[in-house]
C-alpha cells in the first residue's frame, strides 16, 4: 500500500507530465500549490517536492518547475498499471491503418521503430518531417512484412517475386496460408513499384528497424543522408498504396486557342 507522501508524489508526476507548472506557497502553512497552464491544480506538502528533487525527477527554474528525463521515465511507469517498466519505454499516438474491413484508427508506439522516431521529428519550419501518408505507408509495408511471415536467410534474396516460386523451401510458397502470400504479394507489389534505387531503405528501415545511423554505416551514405532517402522512398510507396491521392478533381481541359476558335469536326 502506498504511503501518503508516496501518493502526493504520484499525483505531481501526474501534473508535471502535462508540461511545466508554476510553483508558489499555498495558503496553508507547509504546502506549496502547483497550477499549470491548462488550470490543473494541486496542494501538497514542501516536503514531497524537496523529496522529488532529491531523487532527481523534478527541477525548479524561477517559480516554473518541470519534469526531469528522469522524471518524464517515472510518470511513464505511473500510467501504466500493468507493466509500468514497459509503460516507461513507450509513446502512444493513434494513426489511420488499412484491415479487411477498411481503415481503422489505432493506437500505435511510436517509439516501437526507427520510422515512429522519425514521424516525432520537426523540420526547421515546425513541421512534422513526415506527413500522415508517408508515415501510414511506411507501417503498412511493415505490417504486410509480418503478416507473410518474410524472414532473411543467408544466401537467399527474399525480395525476389514470389511468382517466380523459388521460395517453396524452408518457409516457401507450399507452406503459406493464402493471407501470408497475399502479403508477400503485396510486398513485391510496392518493391517494384518503389524501385531498386530507394526500396533497399525502405526494407532496412520499416521492414528490418534498423536505425538510420546503422543504414548509413552498412551502406556507405553520408551523415544524415538515409533520412532523405527514407523520405523519398515513402513518398513513392505512399502514391503506390493511394494512387488518387494527388489527383486534382475536376482538373479543365485548356486550350490556347483565340476566344472565337471552335475546332474542326471530322
Amino acid at each position: 500500500m502506498s504511503t501518503p507522501d508516496e501518493k502526493a508524489q504520484k499525483r505531481v508526476l501526474t501534473l508535471l507530465a502535462k508540461g511545466a507548472a508554476e510553483c508558489e506557497p499555498a495558503a496553508t502553512a507547509g504546502k506549496m500549490l502547483l497550477e499549470n497552464d491548462r488550470s490543473d491544480r494541486i496542494a501538497v506538502g514542501a516536503e514531497v517536492l524537496a523529496a522529488l528533487s532529491r531523487q532527481g525527477l523534478v527541477v525548479c527554474v524561477g517559480r516554473a518547475m518541470r519534469l526531469t528525463p528522469e522524471g518524464q521515465a517515472a510518470a511513464r511507469r505511473e500510467e501504466g498499471p500493468v507493466d509500468p517498466f514497459q509503460s516507461q519505454h513507450r509513446e502512444l499516438d493513434t494513426a489511420t491503418v488499412d484491415t479487411a474491413a477498411g481503415q481503422h484508427a489505432a493506437l500505435i508506439n511510436l517509439s516501437e521503430s526507427p520510422l515512429g522516431q522519425l514521424a516525432r521529428r520537426k523540420t526547421k519550419a515546425g513541421k512534422p518531417f513526415l506527413n500522415n501518408s508517408e508515415f501510414v505507408a511506411g507501417e503498412r509495408l511493415r505490417a504486410d512484412y509480418t503478416r507473410g511471415q518474410i524472414m532473411p536467410r543467408m544466401g537467399a534474396n527474399w525480395v525476389a517475386s514470389v511468382s517466380s516460386g523459388k521460395r517453396s523451401a524452408g518457409g516457401g510458397l507450399a507452406e503459406l496460408t493464402d493471407a501470408a502470400l497475399a502479403a508477400r504479394q503485396r510486398v513485391d507489389r510496392a518493391i517494384d513499384a518503389v524501385g531498386p534505387e530507394l526500396s533497399g531503405v525502405l526494407i532496412d528501415v520499416c521492414c528490418f528497424l534498423k536505425g538510420l545511423e546503422l543504414v548509413e554505416a552498412e551502406r556507405g551514405w553520408p551523415v544524415r543522408s538515409a533520412k532523405v532517402m527514407l523520405k523519398s522512398a515513402l513518398g513513392v510507396l505512399a502514391r503506390h498504396y493511394n494512387p488518387r491521392a494527388g489527383s486534382v478533381a475536376g482538373r479543365k481541359v485548356l486550350h490556347w486557342g483565340t476566344e472565337d476558335y471552335r475546332p474542326r469536326m471530322g
